[in-house]
């Protein structure tokens, strides 16, 4: 029993930093497919594009419009 207090007690220390990374993440990853242009000319870029995109939570009406 002694443990698993020790283990959630753990856990929920750490809980705000892990929270504050996953934020950062998605809030990084808006920022960069908001300011990056249609991935068509680079392969590259659009495989970069659609990751950054997952990572960004955008999906539905938050994408993007294919020109």
């Amino acid at each position: 029993m002694e443990v698993m207090v020790a283990f959630l007690n753990g856990f929920f220390d750490a809980f705000p930093a892990w929270v504050n990374a996953v934020l950062s993440v998605v809030v990084a990853a808006s920022a960069v497919t908001a300011l990056t242009p249609s991935g068509k000319d680079d392969r590259v870029i659009g495989r970069i594009r659609r990751v950054l995109e997952v990572l960004a939570l955008n999906v539905g009406h938050a994408r993007r419009s294919k020109q």
